[in-house]
């Protein structure tokens, strides 16, 4: 099974809370990315986050397109995040929507994680095409 590692940016953050109750924060938020490694492009992603009132622990989910290469094959697919995160410790893992994937990624699946090290993003995606 390959696996696509490497790093990204985050070009736009775009946070809208909707419901900043007592206990936890709740926002929409809107985001771009740019890729670089074995990933090359960029994508659009939405996601749910829940922040408590001690910021160290949070939560989010959401979905993600990313539009551009795998090992130079051209294509999109969609990636399901699921993270959470307390007392500096987190989990941030990916997996790919199936039968989300267009162009030569057709029938692309797999699953990853993605390390945040203060800001500095890098990822690791083990795929295979169907």
């Amino acid at each position: 099974m390959p696996r696509a590692t490497g790093t990204f940016t985050i070009d736009s953050w775009d946070p809208q809370p909707y419901d900043e109750a007592e206990g936890a924060t709740l926002s929409r938020v809107h985001i771009t990315k740019t890729f670089g490694g074995d990933l090359t492009g960029t994508s659009t992603t939405d996601i749910i986050t829940a922040i408590s009132r001690i910021e160290t622990s949070a939560a989010y989910v959401g979905f993600e397109r990313f539009t551009g290469t795998a090992h130079g094959r051209k294509g999109t697919f969609v990636l399901h995040h699921t993270a959470t995160g307390h007392a500096g410790e987190s989990a941030l893992s990916w997996t790919i929507l199936p039968d989300s994937g267009t162009g030569e990624l057709l029938g692309i699946r797999g699953d990853g994680q993605i390390v945040n090290d203060d800001g500095a993003h890098s990822f690791h995606l083990d795929y295979e095409l169907g």
